[in-house]
């Protein structure tokens, strides 16, 4: 799987457990709130890399927010 790690800033309260989880993806900021450690991603959404999918996956389930999702990219067909 490839896809993005979507955090809805509305939801989120910086609990870090998608910090811990995500440690290669995610770091905290000064208030506990999650940033990418990829400087080509915007603060909402995170590529996610087929070494970190088990691990985005139980973030996603274990956020007591529910501020976390997965977008799939799909490979395209070539049409």
């Amino acid at each position: 799987m490839s896809g993005t790690l979507h955090i809805d800033w509305t939801r989120c309260d910086g609990r870090g457990l998608c910090t811990e989880l995500l440690p290669k993806l995610l770091a905290r900021d000064d208030w506990g709130y999650p940033v990418p450690r990829s400087s080509s991603a915007n603060r909402s959404d995170v590529p996610i890399g087929p070494d970190s999918a088990e691990a985005a996956k139980e973030a996603v389930q274990l956020c007591p927010k529910l501020a976390l999702s997965i977008a799939v990219r799909r490979p395209s067909s070539g049409r």
